[in-house]
C-alpha cells in the first residue's frame, strides 16, 4: 500500500515562548514531559523522514522516552481504547525507529517504537484555531497543574459546547481515572474552532497510563476536592455537577456508561495491545482499584 506524501511537524513547545518559524530551524523538537518530538515527512509506506529543513505539516512524531519504557506503545494503546469507546481521537501510527530516515542523534532511548499522531489543527494545510485550557484561562504553562479544577473546565465546556461537549468531557475525565493517567493537566484539554467561531472540544490527545511508571499517581487537577483516583466516587461527580452547574442526570449516566464501556473493551482488547505483561498487569490492578461509578 502506498501512502500519499504527508508533511509531519512537531508539537509546539510548552514553554510559552515565541516559536521560531520552522523554516529557520532544521529540527524542531520539544521535551514535553519525557518524550522528544520531531518534524518529519511521511514519504511512502517505507516510513518517515526527518527533513533537512523545517516544514509545516500534518503530523507529530513522538520518540521513545529516555527514562520510561514503552511510552509510545502505551499512548497508542490508550488512544485506541478511547476510540473504541467513542471518544474522538486523532489518527495514529506506531512505527519502528528504523522506519524514520535521518533521525538525529538523540542519545539513549528506552525503546524502538515511535508514535505518529495526525494533527487536528490543520485541514488541507489550513491552520485551525485551537486553544488549550491554560490559554483559555490566561495562565502560563508552568501553572498547568493548578489554579483551575476539572469543575472549572466542565462549566466552560457545558457553557460553550452544550450537551454533546459535556458528555465528551465526562467520558474523557472518567477514562483518565480508569486508565490511571495523572497527566491530564490544562494543556492536555483544548477547544477547537473549526469554523473560526464555534467552540468544540478538540480530539483527545496525550492519553497515557502513567500509573505503570508512577505507582499511586494522582490526578493532575482537583476533582471535587480530591486528586486521589482510588477515592473518586459517584459522589464526587454529583459535587462536580452542582459546582459546575451541570445537568446531574446526564453527568452520572455518562459516568456509569463510560466505566462499563472501558472495562468491557479493555478486557476484550488488552491482550492485542503491544505492551509488556508488567504494564498490562499494572493497568489491570489500577482499573480494579478505582470505582468512579460507585
Amino acid at each position: 500500500m502506498v501512502i500519499k506524501p504527508l508533511s509531519v511537524v512537531v508539537q509546539e513547545e510548552e514553554s510559552g515562548a515565541e516559536q521560531v518559524p520552522s523554516e529557520n530551524k532544521p529540527y524542531r523538537f520539544s521535551l514535553a514531559g519525557v518524550q522528544l518530538k520531531f518534524s518529519a515527512l511521511a514519504e511512502s509506506a517505507s516510513g518517515l523522514t526527518i527533513p533537512a529543513s523545517g516544514v509545516g505539516g500534518d503530523w507529530i512524531v513522538k520518540l521513545p522516552a529516555q527514562n520510561f519504557a514503552h511510552v509510545p506503545e502505551n499512548e497508542w494503546a490508550m488512544l485506541d481504547l478511547a476510540r473504541q469507546i467513542g471518544i474522538p481521537v486523532p489518527e495514529t501510527r506506531l512505527l519502528d525507529l528504523s522506519e524514520i530516515v535521518r533521525l538525529p542523534d538523540v542519545g539513549v532511548l528506552s525503546g524502538n517504537k515511535a508514535l505518529a499522531v495526525k494533527r487536528f489543527d490543520r485541514i488541507e494545510g489550513r491552520r485551525i484555531h485551537i486553544e488549550d485550557f491554560a490559554q483559555v484561562y490566561g495562565l502560563f504553562p508552568k501553572d498547568k497543574y493548578g489554579k483551575v479544577s476539572y469543575a472549572n473546565i466542565a462549566n466552560m465546556v457545558w457553557s460553550l459546547t452544550g450537551e454533546k461537549g459535556l458528555v465528551d468531557f465526562i467520558q474523557r475525565l472518567v477514562f483518565t481515572i480508569m486508565i490511571g493517567n495523572g497527566d491530564m493537566h490544562l494543556k492536555n484539554w483544548s477547544l477547537l474552532y473549526a469554523d473560526g467561531r464555534t467552540a468544540e472540544l478538540a480530539p483527545a490527545y496525550d492519553f497515557v497510563a502513567t500509573v505503570p511508571y508512577i505507582p499511586q499517581d494522582k490526578l493532575a487537577l482537583n476533582l471535587s476536592g480530591s486528586k486521589d483516583m482510588q477515592a473518586i466516587s459517584l459522589q464526587h461527580f454529583k459535587k462536580l455537577s452542582a459546582k459546575a452547574q451541570l445537568p446531574e442526570f446526564i453527568t452520572l449516566k455518562t459516568v456509569r456508561e463510560t466505566v462499563a464501556a472501558v472495562r468491557d473493551v479493555w478486557s476484550q482488547l488488552k491482550s492485542d495491545y503491544p505492551l509488556p505483561g508488567a504494564i498490562l498487569s499494572r493497568i489491570d490492578q489500577h482499573m480494579g482499584s478505582v470505582k468512579p461509578d460507585a
